[in-house]
């Protein structure tokens, strides 16, 4: 008998805490409006010590920063091999919709 209630408790504390967290609703992080939108404009690009390419054929691929969900964060700049016939076009941060929209890095043909 001692387990029967044993049981009996467990199984309304499952069903109380269903009911209690069935209306929970996650919202979005201050900032944030969806669908690659942001309120908060990111800050200005960091400066960054370039140097010389390690070796022939690389190309520096500058950093930038990104949005992780609740604030921008610094990406660093690094220097990995070019493409022929074309170049790097980098990451941006644009104006659209009242906020902010990533235009992520890509190569562009010459």
């Amino acid at each position: 008998m001692r387990s029967f209630n044993g049981i009996k408790i467990l199984a309304a504390t499952a069903l109380l805490s269903a009911t209690l967290l069935g209306g929970c609703v996650v919202a979005p992080a201050p900032g944030y409006y969806g669908r690659g939108v942001v309120t908060i404009a990111p800050p200005e690009a960091r400066v960054e010590v370039v140097g010389v390419a390690p070796t022939a054929g690389y190309v520096w691929f500058p950093g930038y920063w990104n949005w992780n969900g609740s604030s921008h964060v610094w990406v660093g700049g690094y220097w990995g091999p070019g493409r022929p016939g074309y170049y790097w076009a980098p990451h941006a941060w644009v104006h659209y919709g009242g906020g902010w929209r990533m235009a992520p890095g890509h190569w562009v043909r010459r």
